[in-house]
């Protein structure tokens, strides 16, 4: 925590970009999730991208490697979906202890390998935690507004179990993202406090909430300040936004963090709006043009990419921030 907090005083940090967008570029097929391990499994396994780190770790770790080489200071894993309740889809809540181990492993051998290459600019392992299929806040039966699909404890439960194997992988810090229900997100925290606790550990912690459409408001219905008197009295290292947004939509909510927070802020916008096809058009070049201002305003400490974004997005990003000083805050 110290070595990070002091960080963020010096210069704005880099996260790294999207996941999903570079594992769709190497056109897999069924085969490459199944491999020989699950080659008998009685469900279709195409899509779930967090059993690669099981399956094919040689692309997880090319891909963490090509956002470390374009500039990143910290990485995510590859466990977005690393629940028991997300990996429910796919018939392997079994599994959810282990992704998590074997994808912070991966994180973590590539984040030592450039470290050792320049002491002078360490690179960190965010044990990602995304915020499951499931909402504790709201029902997912408009004739039934009372009903919920997921409770407090069944969330805490696949939590901890999350943050045990992300810990355990070598994680120096956990980033709860794309938050849409801050229910969900005190759940993790909550977990990752327990788990603290009894390992007599404790790792940093960023949160990431998602603002899901031009209302300002993220999916269980709060504005970016109501998200941040949520969870500011708890000991995060950064709270922010991320997805569903391009830089240039989420700055007006940014703004309200920025201006409000009384630790470090994040950003890790999408490449743009989806087109028809649902891909981002978004250049590197354009996105950096537009995320200055995220500099110019002095509104970030960390910033990255979301859906969309590649390698080279995050290396002119990170270019273009090192002409920056990192926005300040009273503590």
């Amino acid at each position: 925590m110290q070595k990070l907090q002091q960080l963020l005083t010096q210069r704005i940090l880099i996260l790294d970009g999207a996941m999903g967008t570079m594992i769709q570029r190497y056109q897999l097929t069924e085969a490459d999730f199944r491999a020989n391990r699950f080659l008998d499994h009685q469900h279709d396994l195409f899509g779930n991208n967090d059993l690669l780190s099981i399956t094919r770790p040689d692309i997880i770790e090319a891909i963490h490697k090509a956002y470390l080489e374009a500039g990143s200071d910290i990485i995510e894993t590859n466990t977005f979906s690393s629940t028991w309740i997300a990996q429910a889809d796919y018939k392997l809540e079994e599994l959810a202890y282990e992704l998590n181990l074997e994808s912070a492993k991966i994180a973590k051998k590539a984040t030592d390998y450039y470290t050792s290459l320049n002491p002078e600019k360490p690179r960190f392992v965010a044990g990602a935690m995304g915020p499951t299929n499931r909402t504790a806040s709201i029902s997912p039966d408009v004739n039934n507004p009372g009903y919920r699909a997921i409770t407090f404890d069944q969330l805490v439960h696949a939590y901890s179990e999350q943050a045990r194997g992300l810990i355990d992988g070598g994680s120096d810090l956990l980033l709860v993202e794309t938050v849409f229900d801050t229910l969900n997100a005190k759940a993790a925290l909550f977990a990752a406090e327990q788990v603290f606790t009894a390992r007599k550990c404790r790792l940093p912690i960023m949160v990431s909430g998602t603002i899901t459409d031009l209302s300002g408001r993220t999916l269980s219905g709060q504005t970016p300040e109501a998200f941040l008197i949520s969870l500011e009295n708890m000991p995060l290292l950064s709270i922010g936004l991320n997805c569903a947004l391009g830089s240039e939509l989420m700055e007006p909510y940014l703004i309200t963090l920025a201006e409000r927070a009384p630790l470090a802020v994040s950003a890790h916008p999408n490449a743009g709006l989806p087109n028809a096809f649902g891909q981002y058009d978004e250049t590197a070049a354009l996105m950096r043009d537009k995320i200055a201002s995220f500099f110019e305003k002095k509104m970030v400490n960390i910033v990255g990419g979301c859906c969309g974004t590649t390698p080279d997005h995050i290396r002119a990003i990170a270019e273009l921030a090192q002409h920056y000083p990192p926005r300040t805050w009273n503590t």
